[in-house]
């Protein structure tokens, strides 16, 4: 057998940097990897709805209950790798960002870099975690054509944090509320390197970029009861290592990988399910779908008699089909054959230490939160607002030159939301500051410009940048309050439209709005509108 393995391993002669070919020459290889036409089948699939999937478990039994436990894999954002000096960029060249150490060469020592234990004491506590002031690393033992060493740094019974918790706020649309989710454990590791399919599927290249990248796994407690709750932990995972900047949790680059755990029992019964793991989870979108496709199926199996065909394995998810297939039998822990890493010394935590990175700790997305709500806006507010790191800094920024909570809110929820969504920019990328956003509203809110008005202004200051006060007073846009001055252009709109004042008395009463708006065309939108309207309804009416 070991022949038949390493003989597949070819050094390909035309590369300027060394890269093994993988030939697929007999059924080894073809059953433990996937090939690339997979993820093209994933760029031309339609996309289904979370309530269809939703709809279709509503007519499951409802005597079966699901329960759902998560793996992430969270690469982290140091300069460089693990255990040596190589630098990591996504997208560089195949195996241009590597060492003995990272290839696992004969002889080549492992130095652990200290970023990746500060990161690890971060997301520990960001997490509510116990923390292990004593820690190892642990060789987990398993050959696979990415892994050169034939066994990946990992830690195994002493993880560096455990018996933590995760807070998540539904999003009203799934039925709102606060969940709490447990954490059994939180440990560092390498990241493994990977494939690179052919077209034709005859071979695959290895790339080794990515061997020792420093990843942490976080391991959920079985809490989840379905894909929606499943995919909001998720979510709230991604903007928790991008709040602490610990990674950038971006899923299309790896950066942050979720394997699923799904299992189904009869309700009442204490006893575990068979356990099915989903990987090959690209979105948030695609989790809540798998895991409820994998429900179905599992609890179709156990109403049918078969429940026996539930086997402990690895299922890969095909965005295409909506359906989960079998990639490979799960491995046990007696297959990994851990035992302590030998060329790496304990981990050993200080208080001091400890508290230093607690009381670096940024505020977290929970804590923003459950201020905003306090501010007095809607879940929906809040929501939105603490998604994005980025976002609440400026919001927090903008009540900071003491504009209100709720306008703000809204001016940044959908006229600002709108435009950045069209120009395909993040809130770094547009040029209005929260200085002027807060001028803005303060100029609306005493009289100096219309809300019409300051939406213009909002767009100008959107692309080009400037100053509130400038753009007003460079454009003579200061509003119109002379009751005198208005009076003038609502008779003259009263008198150009002798016809429409006919039909507003004769019951026609909408056409108030029509001559605003002529009112509001002579003055080139400054008439202050409360004046505006008051005015006209006392002419129209005597």
């Amino acid at each position: 057998m070991s022949y038949t393995i390493f003989r597949t391993f070819q050094l390909h002669p035309f590369l300027l940097y060394p890269t093994s070919i993988l030939k697929l020459q007999n059924r080894f290889f073809h059953s433990t990897t996937i090939k690339a036409t997979q993820s093209q089948q994933t760029q031309t699939q339609t996309k289904h709805s979370t309530s269809t999937q939703s709809k279709k478990l509503n007519n499951l039994p409802k005597d079966y209950e699901p329960i759902i436990g998560i793996e992430t894999h969270v690469q982290l954002s140091t300069n460089t790798k693990a255990f040596c000096n190589c630098p990591y960029n996504y997208g560089s060249f195949p195996n241009t960002s590597i060492c003995p150490v990272c290839m696992g060469l004969p002889g080549a020592l492992p130095v652990l870099n200290s970023k990746v234990i500060e990161f690890a004491v971060k997301l520990g506590l960001a997490l509510n975690c116990e923390l292990a002031f004593d820690s190892k690393f642990d060789r987990k033992q398993y050959f696979y054509p990415d892994l050169p060493k034939g066994y990946q740094i990992s830690q195994f019974d002493v993880p560096i944090a455990s018996s933590g918790f995760l807070d998540v706020d539904i999003p009203l649309e799934y039925g709102g509320g606060h969940k709490r989710f447990g954490i059994t454990r939180v440990h560092m590791e390498e990241d493994a390197g990977k494939l690179l399919h052919t077209e034709n599927g005859n071979y695959s290249q290895v790339d080794l970029n990515r061997a020792g990248v420093p990843l942490l796994e976080i391991v959920s407690e079985p809490d989840m009861r379905n894909g929606i709750e499943a995919a909001e932990y998720a979510a709230e995972l991604q903007r928790l290592v991008r709040y602490l900047g610990v990674s950038n949790g971006n899923m299309q680059e790896g950066s942050l990988r979720c394997d699923v755990n799904v299992s189904v029992r009869p309700i009442g019964q204490s006893k575990f399910g068979t356990k099915v793991e989903v990987k090959n989870l690209n979105s948030f979108a695609s989790m809540s779908r798998a895991i409820d496709f994998e429900i179905a199926r599992q609890v179709q199996l156990h109403s049918q008699g078969q429940a026996d065909q539930i086997v402990q394995e690895t299922r890969s998810w095909e965005e295409g089909s909506q359906r989960t297939i079998t990639m490979r039998k799960k491995e046990g822990l007696a297959d990994y054959r851990y035992f302590p890493e030998p060329d790496l010394p304990s981990v050993i935590l200080y208080q001091e230490y400890v508290d230093g990175i607690k009381n670096s700790l940024p505020e977290l997305p929970e804590g923003k939160r459950r201020r905003y709500e306090k501010m007095g806006l809607g879940m929906q507010d809040v929501l939105f607002l603490a998604n994005d790191k980025n976002i609440a800094e400026f919001f927090d920024a903008t009540l900071a030159k003491g504009a209100d909570a709720k306008l703000v809110a809204n001016w940044i929820m959908s006229d600002i939301a709108g435009f950045m969504k069209n120009e395909k920019l993040t809130i770094n990328d547009i040029k209005l500051t929260p200085e002027e956003l807060a001028e803005l509203i303060a100029s609306i809110k005493d009289g100096t410009i219309s809300g019409k008005i300051g939406k213009e202004i909002l767009f100008e200051l959107l692309a080009e940048g400037g100053s509130v006060k400038e753009i007003i007073e460079k454009k003579d846009l200061v509003q119109i309050t002379d009751p005198v001055e208005i009076e003038k252009m609502v008779d003259k709109a009263i008198a150009d439209n002798p016809k429409q004042v006919e039909q507003y008395r004769g019951g026609k009463t909408k056409l108030q709005g029509f001559f605003a708006g002529q009112v509001m065309k002579a003055s080139k939108g400054k008439a202050n509108p409360g004046l505006l309207n008051k005015i006209l309804l006392e002419k129209l009416n005597s």
